[in-house]
């Protein structure tokens, strides 16, 4: 069977496998991701090497990569949870297949639209490590007069606050995104500080768990510690405030939660659609759901890319 290999590359974790035209996942694998910007890119191509070798009864005919940052065909110009700029798609893989390169958001994004949850005028906003968004108007994906379009997690939500990954302060990243969760709770943040429970100043501050992920906040926030509530309460603060100004911008019928952050499930949704309401005083809020396709959609993403190369 013809399959192509998708790698869809994220902060934390790189997920890969082989790929059917109509979408079926034949084969999956999860690697960690590195740090620093050569290992990633020599993981991704050791990766893309080990799923192109011959399998009983498939054949891979083409390379789909879907990765973070501002990307266009040929490069991947910048992505802030990295630190590369420029990267050609040549440095990612030389195996001998055709080989498509795209963002890992707006290509999970066309995934929801061919398998998930789609619309004519809708976000798909998955929230993992980092958060951009896939703009969908009018049943076509748009990318803006760059192709990059959908920088949701890098627009503003604190003026003057949090410093960001990127180089600006206050982005909703570094609120809302799944990193931004667990090294605030971990450090002792509080709103645009980092402060223990009396006020003390950042050098006083509490540690809390070193290795407490995202989803480790959300479970110690229902259990009732009052600082995993606080830093979970301003995160859908913040992602809320950016939402409703999407919202007032281009009306969406629908927005689609993604990414490892949406399987708090109504953890996250039902505050999301409250707070979201409230911010919206003279219009009904769109409908927020989560994505049918859950932690699938970027590797499918990547398939689609493959797909595209191949024909």
């Amino acid at each position: 069977m013809d399959c192509v290999v998708a790698v869809d590359v994220g902060g934390t974790t790189i997920k890969g496998g082989l790929v059917a035209r109509d979408g079926t996942i034949l084969h999956f694998e999860r690697r960690d991701t590195p740090r620093g910007a050569d290992r990633v890119i020599a993981a991704i191509s050791a990766f893309v090497a080990d799923l192109s070798r011959p399998r009983p009864g498939l054949r891979p005919v083409a390379v789909g990569l879907a990765v973070p940052g501002l990307v266009t065909p040929t490069h991947a110009v910048f992505a802030a949870a990295f630190g590369w700029r420029d990267v050609p798609v040549s440095s990612f893989t030389d195996v001998d297949l055709p080989v498509a390169l795209g963002h890992d958001v707006r290509s999970a994004g066309e995934a929801e639209l061919a398998y998930g949850a789609g619309g004519d005028d809708v976000l798909f906003l998955p929230i993992g490590t980092g958060i951009a968004g896939a703009v969908v108007l009018s049943g076509s994906l748009y990318g803006g007069a760059g192709g990059w379009a959908g920088q949701i997690g890098h627009t503003p939500v604190r003026p003057d606050g949090l410093a960001c990954g990127c180089g600006q302060r206050g982005c909703l990243a570094a609120y809302a995104s799944g990193g931004a969760i667990a090294a605030r709770y971990r450090s002792g943040a509080v709103g645009d500080a980092v402060r223990n429970g009396s006020g003390a100043a950042a050098g006083d501050a509490v540690r809390h768990d070193s290795g407490a992920t995202a989803r480790d906040v959300v479970r110690l926030a229902a259990e009732g510690d009052v600082r995993a509530a606080e830093v979970w309460s301003s995160a859908v603060d913040a992602l809320a405030l950016a939402l409703a100004t999407y919202t007032l911008l281009l009306d969406p019928a629908r927005i689609v939660i993604g990414g490892g952050v949406s399987l708090a499930g109504d953890a996250l949704l039902v505050p999301l659609r409250e707070r979201l309401a409230g911010r919206l005083a003279f219009r009904r809020p769109p409908e927020v759901v989560a994505s049918s396709l859950g932690v699938d959609a970027g590797l499918l993403g990547a398939g689609l890319l493959g797909w595209r190369s191949a024909s």
